[in-house]
């Protein structure tokens, strides 16, 4: 069933100096179940909620670094169903092929710092060594998305200052801590979890649940579309189409709570 929780009604908007509150979308991993982040942004879009910075973990590192670069929804849209995610990934350790095609979308963003962004954006990977969590800010915009989803077994590590980054997912799969860092007074997650990893650790990914718990509680809007069926190798055509469905169907159900985000926004303004 499609969960939204909304807090923000119930609590104080509270602006960082002047104007209105700061508001951050966090996108969370879950491979192929991205494409139904795609489907919930469109309702977002609709609603009209200004969105002012962006985090992402994994796939949700990479439709999260295209829209803080200005990619809409219907063009990530257009992504999820036209891009050949099997050819892209599989057979290739490397994941060469897939730092391509991001470096041809956000071609602008070599080497920068990702608060100089249309929207600053942040990343999520974990340190392979040291098994730490590490918060991607500069750099390599196309690199960095990279990082972030180099799933452990199926894409080689990513070098990045001398450390071997894997997928941020492996930690802090729906990172709201990292865009309340950033400032954000409030919070729209995108959850793509389907079992809230009750089922306990898999072989490579060992998130931190009391973290994982604590994010998903803090956001103010958070929206996990029903996914139930669908994995994160579901990168089908067929499969692609009906979780953008999906996440139409969960952000039209939060359209009614994200327009009146938008009302106590404007009033603040």
């Amino acid at each position: 069933m499609t969960t939204i929780v909304l807090l923000f009604a119930f609590l104080p908007l509270s602006a960082q100096g002047n104007g209105r509150p700061k508001v951050a979308l966090v996108l969370g991993g879950g491979g192929a179940k991205g494409a139904a982040s795609v489907g919930v942004l469109k309702y977002i879009e609709v609603s009209e909620v200004p969105i002012d910075m962006v985090v992402g973990t994994s796939i949700g590192s990479i439709v999260g670094g295209l829209y803080a670069v200005g990619y809409r929804s219907e063009e990530l849209d257009s992504m999820f169903r036209h891009q050949d995610w099997l050819k892209m990934g599989m057979g290739s350790l490397m994941g060469d092929s897939i730092v391509r095609v991001l470096r041809g979308m956000a071609e602008e963003y070599g080497n920068v710092n990702f608060d100089s962004l249309p929207k600053p954006f942040r990343c999520v990977a974990v340190d392979m060594k040291s098994m730490k969590e590490v918060v991607l800010r500069e750099g390599d915009l196309a690199q960095a998305m990279r990082a972030s989803m180099a799933i452990p077994v199926v894409f080689k590590p990513v070098k990045i200052d001398g450390r071997r980054l894997i997928d941020g997912g492996v930690l802090n799969n729906l990172p709201v801590d990292v865009a309340k860092d950033m400032g954000a007074d409030i919070v729209i997650a995108i959850d793509l979890t389907v079992n809230k990893h009750e089922n306990g650790k898999t072989p490579f990914f060992r998130p931190d649940l009391k973290k994982y718990r604590q994010n998903s509680q803090a956001a103010d809007i958070y929206i996990n579309p029903d996914l139930k069926g669908y994995g994160a190798q579901s990168f089908m055509p067929s499969k692609i189409a009906e979780m953008i469905a999906l996440g139409e169907k969960a952000g039209k159900k939060a359209l009614k709570d994200l327009k009146k985000l938008k009302k106590k926004l404007n009033q603040k303004q």
